[in-house]
């Protein structure tokens, strides 16, 4: 059916090399793997004892989805971006973006005009669903290259290995890419723009609304510690094979709650009207890691349907193409109330003040902290005359 994510087949060879083994990736994606003696990289061509110094194989991912869901030849591809991609729009740094992943006939002008206005960072986190079921359940390809007619993306391995390290559920896999999509389709977009462009690529398995905000939390944690300047993108889809004016009415309604990043309501909204949306995982754990980055909104760039591509109205698959922006900087006392407040409920400690006071948080003072949704005022409670040593430890004791 037009503007899906269908499964694809792949036969598998005669025979397992050792290397392709030890990786436990199914007989039927071998063919997608090779492993090749990569150039030496600036750093590596220093001599030590008049040699070069070895490097291991890269592992290169083949193109699985080229031909089928976007162009498989570079010109045509290439002239396809162009179409595409307006590399005159104004751009913005933004944390986070979703854009779909269906074929480029249906969804590649939404994808697009996302990434026509966003300022590609050098590495970018792409997480996209699961649509095979294999392989580990929250899955990064930590090594390697991935093949495009463009040329080849190389993974961010010490980005990678930090996530997997900062996270009690990302763990090192690749079988779950090998066959799948999701993040492929991406790779043209962001070379055209970026073509020194690195990826961590991460596939994500059905879980609860908590996992995925665990997983994004993680991630937002680490690409902080790394003081790398990265760009999270969700790779997914709308709703799947409903009427037009239906799937519309549905999809715009997850948006809403995307624009203010507010993940309990996107997730009630999810069950309640039943949005068959593969974007789900992704799109949670990419506003989770925006909002712990500083992000507050969300703008709608582009929505659109297979529909609109194929004119058939009765069934079909919605693209919403997103930005995540990042608001003005934090008031440093605002964000230590917030974090004491979501330490203690994630975690059940209190927290203890900075270690160097800045000067808005010395001295002592009667401070009250107040909790509001979505403008409403939730709770409140403080001190007029200071209990604490420090407005630092007058906040948290309120918080």
């Amino acid at each position: 059916m037009p503007g899906t994510c269908p499964a694809m087949t792949a036969r598998a060879p005669a025979a397992i090399p050792a290397e392709r083994r030890r990786y436990d990736v199914p007989a039927t994606q071998q063919k997608y793997l090779t492993w090749t003696a990569p150039a030496a990289r600036p750093a590596e061509r220093t001599l030590i004892s008049g040699r070069v110094p070895p490097r291991r194989k890269a592992m290169l991912r083949s193109p699985y989805a080229a031909g089928a869901f976007y162009p498989g030849s570079a010109s045509t591809l290439k002239n396809a971006l162009d179409q595409l991609i307006d590399l005159n729009a104004p751009k913005e740094a933004a944390p986070g973006i979703l854009v779909p992943h269906a074929g480029y006939q249906y969804s590649g002008a939404v994808t697009g005009a996302v990434i026509s206005r966003v300022d590609v960072p050098p590495t970018v986190v792409i997480m996209g669903p699961s649509h095979s079921g294999i392989g580990k359940p929250f899955s990064v390809m930590a090594e390697g290259e991935w093949q495009t007619p463009l040329g080849n993306v190389p993974v961010d391995e010490a980005l990678a290995r930090k996530l997997i390290d900062g996270s009690d559920y990302l763990e090192a896999d690749i079988a779950a890419h090998i066959q799948e999509h999701a993040v492929e389709v991406q790779l043209p977009f962001l070379q055209y723009v970026r073509p020194d462009v690195a990826i961590v690529p991460i596939i994500l398995t059905v879980a609860s609304p908590s996992v995925y905000l665990q997983i994004g939390r993680d991630i937002a944690r680490t690409v902080r510690d790394s003081g790398q300047n990265v760009l999270i993108m969700a790779s997914g889809d709308m709703t799947h094979y409903e009427p037009d004016a239906t799937a519309r009415e549905k999809d715009l309604k997850a948006v809403e709650a995307m624009q203010t990043l507010d993940t309990d309501e996107l997730a009630r909204r999810y069950k309640n009207l039943h949005i068959t949306m593969c974007a789900f995982g992704p799109v949670m754990a990419c506003m989770a890691a925006v909002r712990e980055l500083g992000g507050t909104t969300g703008e709608l760039i582009e929505y659109r349907t297979s529909g609109d591509a194929t004119g058939d109205r009765d069934a079909v698959v919605g693209y919403a193409g997103v930005i995540f922006k990042a608001g003005a900087a934090e008031d440093p006392l605002v964000k230590l109330a917030r974090q004491t407040v979501e330490t203690y409920v994630r975690e059940g400690r209190r927290i203890n003040p900075p270690a160097d006071l800045p000067p808005e948080m010395r001295g002592q003072a009667g401070v009250f902290v107040s909790i509001h949704k979505k403008g409403a005022l939730r709770g409140c409670i403080g001190t007029f005359e200071p209990q604490e040593p420090d407005i630092a430890r007058e906040i948290i004791n309120n918080a």
